[in-house]
């Protein structure tokens, strides 16, 4: 018997944020679309699992207000942002220092940023031993704390750090793109900012905001991901990382989504399923992680990746930082950053309950969990023994790397008809994933014109 064929304009293969935020634009233009996932679920990497009342996410990726994709991309308008306290909290040499707060707006709306709060850099102490007042937030308490002994230094310091972030937080994204690129160490280094001034603030920072330890990452990325912070405020997506990716699943038409439908070959024309055969249409967008993607088109590069790993621990109280990211400046542990998330976000966590979440970037330990609770111990200032572990989540391919040279917009036109993106093809943040989505479809929008050019009828239900 002949099969049928289940038609459409566009398919997209992956239901990441990519992928999805490329449906929206394509179905709002009048393009019929299939998206297909092998998994049972949308999202990729942006998982929650649901433990006992808990909402543990596998990767946790940081999400900052002043990502403009947030507010751009249709299907996020009732997105909610739960965001962390007004900057970090830095763990250094047993003492914790608030650096980075900004001031004024800093909701979910997007937060600006008070230059007020780079300013107090330019209080410095006098001498070692009798500092001058400085301001309690913002980067002036970070910069005291990390001006060494001699008057010279606590002067250059702070002030190079403070006009460093200043012009990173007023520059236009063009001119930071202009910047030379190297890698993010080298950058900083060659900028003229004291390592001293590095190791205890930006390089933590960095760490957390592009899961790279050792800052390899490009120069031009990180600049990028320093004016997101210093122009808003750190969040997270409220009830868990997977109601991103599904509030835009939902938003689609219905019929658009397929989950458990794996692609086995694609083409300009038509994709092969392992479960219902062939799919015709024309065009098709490849909207997987870079390693599936190269696996349906041999040739595409696939970039090294960032391993993560996340251990979710509970606890009756919580510990005493509130809801600050907290960040080691020591590296005397395994953990970058740990917060506790249920002062974040208390949907996350069951009613009496408290969740803490530290990332591990890097080979983890062997002994995980023993080698993060000692960490841990150090770093809030408190016992872990009667803590209990809910789940550790290691994701080896968590997040691609951006070394120099990083091309931050990768064509997502292979040619016409074939298309590709995701965070490997922009920056490998959510901002960047969102953005190659939108890109992607425009596009595959010029190429097709503005009128659909076939029905679709709908895909079976995937046994």
């Amino acid at each position: 018997m002949l099969q049928p064929v289940y038609q459409a304009d566009v398919v997209i293969v992956g239901a990441g944020v990519a992928g999805l935020a490329a449906a929206h634009r394509l179905t709002s233009a009048g393009v019929t679309t299939a998206v297909l996932e092998a998994a049972p679920y949308v999202g990729g990497r942006m998982s929650t699992e649901k433990v006992d009342g808990f909402r543990l996410d596998r990767i946790g990726q940081l999400l900052s207000t002043a990502y403009p994709e947030l507010r751009l991309t249709p299907g996020l308008e009732s997105l909610v942002l739960r965001s962390f306290a007004p900057g970090v909290l830095v763990h250094s040499e047993g003492r914790h220092h608030r650096a980075g707060a900004p001031v004024g707006g800093g909701g979910a709306g997007g937060a600006r940023t008070a230059l007020s709060a780079v300013r107090a850099l330019a209080a410095v102490p006098r001498t070692a031993s009798a500092p001058r007042p400085v301001s309690a937030t913002g980067l002036g308490r970070t910069a005291r704390s990390l001006a060494s002994g001699s008057r010279t230094s606590a002067i250059v310091a702070p002030l190079r750090l403070r006009a460093e972030l200043a012009r990173i937080a007023t520059s236009p994204v063009e001119r930071l793109l202009a910047r030379p690129e190297s890698a993010a160490r080298h950058a900083l280094a060659a900028r003229g900012i004291p390592a001293r001034a590095v190791d205890g603030f930006l390089r933590p920072l960095l760490a957390a905001l592009l899961c790279d330890p050792e800052l390899t990452t490009s120069s031009r990325c990180a600049d990028l991901a320093l004016r997101s912070f210093a122009t808003g405020r750190l969040c997270m997506p409220e009830g868990g990382a997977d109601v991103l990716p599904e509030l835009l699943a939902r938003a689609l038409p219905p019929g658009t989504v397929h989950t458990g439908v794996r692609a086995t070959s694609v083409s300009t024309t038509r994709v092969t399923t392992a479960e219902h055969g062939e799919l015709r249409c024309q065009a098709v967008l490849l909207a997987t992680d870079a390693s599936a993607a190269a696996e349906l088109l041999p040739g595409l590069r696939v970039p090294d990746f960032h391993p993560v790993t996340v251990v979710h621990h509970t606890m009756e109280e919580p510990p005493s930082t509130g809801a600050s990211l907290l960040l080691d400046a020591d590296r005397d542990g395994p953990v970058a950053h740990t917060s506790v998330v249920s002062l974040v976000d208390p949907s996350r966590a069951p009613v009496g309950r408290a969740l803490v979440s530290s990332t591990i970037l890097g080979t983890p330990p062997d002994d995980v969990d023993g080698a993060v609770r000692a960490h841990l111990a150090r770093l809030y200032g408190t016992s872990t023994t009667r803590w209990e572990t809910l789940a550790v989540h290691h994701t080896a391919r968590a997040v691609p790397a951006m070394r120099p040279p990083h091309d931050l917009r990768r064509p997502v036109r292979l040619l016409a008809g074939l298309y590709v993106c995701g965070d490997h093809r922009d920056t490998s943040t959510v901002q960047g994933a969102l953005h190659s989505g939108r890109r992607a479809a425009s596009a595959l929008l010029a190429d097709l014109g503005t009128g659909p050019t076939q029905l679709a009828d709908p895909l079976p239900t995937a046994a």
